[in-house]
């Protein structure tokens, strides 16, 4: 029987099932309402890491790698499906799927394998941003990387808005993507013939492709697996299928065999769709690339600059580099904002670790701008592409790590029931992620051989105990379910569950402290203590003197504000004390955070009782944020008065 969750355990707890799949009207409005997840999904599949693959692709191999781009992208809707089957099914996103399956250790190794995936993912998309935003108003790339942290705090405001908004957000990007290079291969006018030459695989020798003018698919030279493993990496990207898996657990459906089946045919449609428009976009990429500078036999442009400096050349046009680069950052932005997502869902599934979404966005960001702005520094602005590359083929060696434990999930009848996928499906999902693997075997082979041989004896003990490493970790991932089909005892839970609430007693406070600013409110938080004590609890009342002169000489000043704040207080105090309610004053200096706190524990006050008046952001930069600091400082409870 599947476990009920408590609403803020749920993945992406603060939209979970948020949107409604029973409007009034049509089936049309049914299938509008699932609308949305598989396109946020889907900008991953265009983030300005494809763009670095799919521009060497054509311009140095032509159209011969289209058929590669098309082959990642059926890959990319079954193992989608497989992610959004999960998640509507089960309601499990990977992440806690995996943290059920696999024992501890092994989670924390996939944990930290995501993480690298989002950071490469992050990666690609400050680098595609900023050199967006260079290309469009001549800032230099640096100082573009450093701008890039700003889509933060859009990251936030839209998460406030609500779900359907952010999709709305995310979709408008991806028409903005679309329709401009839409427009610029209008402007490129390609060969219809030739592209669809390119939809046919064959492996012919290198020397073949520039034998003529038209193309010949192919697969030609090393260098050629190194862009297609990045063009696979920039496809099926590893974070996509945690976010998938959590982002369709949004929409609210009937959890009957009725409801799940319409659920997973209309994910499946929507999914579908927006799969490949992102083809659409990569393709776009890549014929423009080709037609542009592989065809007037410039094959060495491979750098995202450089094309946008030759479109007008060769397009005869200045609308085109406009395009590009607005197109850009349109994509770089989206995915940014589908990248912090998948990294909550990570962190929260694996670890079950809830942080400040700030702060899991920063961390995120920084951890890409480091590199980013050692390699301009160090290597200058020509390595950057190289960098989208490698980030593309980075991604694609933790595709393994996520792919086969899902296809174990959604395979695995004791847990999906009548809704496991069929045994001919899981056979071609085993084979989509055998070709993967073998992919990545490759390249790490060609690329890591000639270090390998150098003769650096640290430098081969290092790649044989990581390549050691990462093949265990391959065949344990994909032997363990098989061996262990339940899941294991573990609450994937973020919160401990009781059923009963036993041993009540409530507090009795001996001592309250009371903090006062001599406001007309102050009659409201002493009310406000009163209600929390008994009648032989003593009152503390605070106030701390924040005077120019009491900043600097403390107890010592006898300036003009301290003499009447003085007053106020053992008024105060007097008239408690009168009505029979043990009360004594204090006054603190200087630091009025740091006071307060002196004050609570040098009174034993078992309950701190003290008023906010709700500021936010600038103000409280202004004023001062009492509340928060103080509550952190202290180990008793704290009564927050609104006022």
């Amino acid at each position: 029987m599947k476990k009920k969750f408590a609403l803020q355990d749920q993945s992406l707890s603060e939209v979970h099932e948020s949107v409604n799949t029973y409007p009034a009207g049509s089936r049309w409005k049914r299938f509008l309402a699932f609308f949305g997840p598989a396109y946020l999904v889907s900008v991953g599949y265009m983030d300005p890491g494809n763009w670095a693959t799919d521009l060497a692709g054509g311009s140095q191999y032509g159209y011969s790698l289209i058929w590669v781009l098309l082959m990642s992208n059926l890959m990319a809707q079954l193992l989608q499906s497989h992610a959004s089957r999960l998640g509507i099914v089960r309601g499990r996103d990977l992440a806690q799927a995996n943290r059920e399956t696999y024992p501890r250790p092994v989670n924390f190794m996939l944990y930290i394998l995501a993480e690298i995936a989002i950071a490469a993912t992050d990666l690609a998309e400050v680098l595609g941003m900023a050199i967006g935003i260079h290309l469009l108003t001549g800032i230099p790339l640096l100082w573009g990387v450093a701008i890039t942290v700003l889509d933060t705090f859009l990251l936030l405001y839209l998460q406030r808005l609500g779900m359907r908004k952010m999709e709305a957000f995310i979709i408008g990007l991806v028409v903005i993507i679309g329709l401009c290079f839409l427009i610029n291969i209008i402007i490129a006018a390609p060969s219809l013939r030739e592209i669809a030459g390119g939809f046919i695989p064959s492996l012919p020798d290198a020397a073949d492709l520039y034998k003529k003018e038209g193309v010949t698919s192919a697969l030609p030279g090393n260098s050629a697996i190194y862009l297609a493993v990045g063009i696979i990496g920039a496809t099926i990207m590893p974070h996509n299928l945690y976010l998938h898996s959590a982002l369709v657990q949004t929409r609210k459906f009937k959890k009957d065999d009725k409801g799940i089946k319409q659920a997973l045919r209309f994910n499946l449609l929507d999914s579908t769709i927006a799969l490949n428009l992102a083809f659409f976009v990569n393709a776009a990429i890549l014929i423009l690339a080709a037609t542009t500078f592989f065809k007037t036999n410039n094959t060495h442009v491979a750098e995202i600059a450089d094309a946008h400096r030759l479109l007008a050349d060769f397009l005869g046009t200045g609308v085109a580099p406009v395009l590009f680069a607005v197109a850009l950052i349109a994509a770089g932005q989206s995915s940014t904002i589908t990248g912090t997502l998948a990294g909550q869902i990570v962190m929260e599934g694996y670890l079950k670790l809830r942080i400040n979404p700030l702060i899991r966005r920063l961390l995120t960001r920084l951890v890409a701008i480091i590199p980013a702005i050692l390699v301009i520094v160090i290597s200058g602005e020509k390595n950057v592409d190289g960098l989208l590359v490698f980030s593309q083929v980075i991604l694609s060696l933790q595709l393994g790590f996520a792919i086969i434990p899902l296809i174990h999930f959604v395979s695995n009848k004791q847990t999906m029931g009548r809704f496991a996928i069929k045994k001919y499906v899981a056979a071609i999902s085993w084979l989509v992620a055998s070709i993967l693997v073998f992919l990545n075997m490759r390249m790490l082979s060609d690329e890591l051989l000639p270090i390998f041989t150098s003769g650096n004896f640290w430098i081969q003990t290092i790649l044989i105990v990581a390549g050691t490493a990462f093949i265990f970790l391959l065949i344990y991932t994909t032997v363990f379910p098989i061996i262990k089909r339940r899941p294991r005892d573990v609450s994937i839970l973020m919160h401990h569950q009781s059923d009963s609430i036993r041993h009540l007693q409530p507090p009795v406070y001996n001592h309250i402290a009371v903090a006062l600013d001599f406001s007309n409110q102050d009659e409201q938080i002493i009310a406000s203590a009163l209600g929390q004590g008994h009648k032989d609890t003593h009152y503390h009342l605070i106030h701390v003197v924040e005077s120019a002169a009491a900043r600097i000489m403390g107890s010592e000043t006898e300036d003009f504000e301290t003499l009447k704040d003085r007053e106020q207080i053992e008024s105060y105090a007097r008239q408690l004390n009168e009505r029979g309610i043990r009360t004594t004053g204090y006054l603190g200096y200087r630091s009025r955070n740091k006071e307060i706190v002196r004050l609570v524990k040098e009174t034993h006050s078992g309950l701190l009782v003290i008023g906010s008046h709700g500021h936010s952001g600038i103000k409280d930069w202004w004023y001062g944020e009492t509340v928060n600091s103080v509550r952190h400082e202290i180990k008793i409870p704290v009564l927050v008065v609104s006022l």
